[in-house]
């Protein structure tokens, strides 16, 4: 098996995966063989750290929906880090906030806590 070309910081059973600052076309693959090869690992959490993620194309987002998916098949929540407007706007004109839980930290994905009300992210809000 290759080495992982994105770091992987274990906090107790959480799993947590930096990606690189653009995920697209070029890279996708790459992103998506390393989240599935940590959800062989069987972490509690797994934490897609998008905090230093600028730019997320179709591409990227395929690779995001298809790790949800096998993650919460071995039982594992997934749960995504971002603090980029325009990579939570993507999130959000998809639909994918809706699908995977987001947090505009990585601690703050940790512990589970969703963005305070007119926090800076792509959050709907009612109405």
């Amino acid at each position: 098996m290759p080495a992982r070309r994105h770091p992987v910081l274990w906090i107790d059973r959480a799993a947590v995966v930096s990606a690189p600052a653009q995920v697209d076309a070029r890279n996708a693959d790459d992103v998506l063989a390393c989240l599935l090869s940590v959800i062989r690992e069987g972490p509690a959490t797994l934490i897609v750290d998008l905090t230093a993620t600028a730019f997320c194309d179709s591409a990227g987002l395929n690779s995001l929906v298809q790790a949800f998916r096998r993650a919460g098949a071995s039982g594992i929540e997934m749960r995504l880090a971002v603090c980029s407007p325009a990579v939570g706007r993507i999130l959000e004109i998809t639909g994918i906030d809706q699908l995977i839980c987001t947090y505009p930290s990585v601690p703050a994905s940790l512990i589970g806590r969703q963005d305070p009300p007119g926090a800076q992210r792509s959050s709907k809000t009612s109405g």
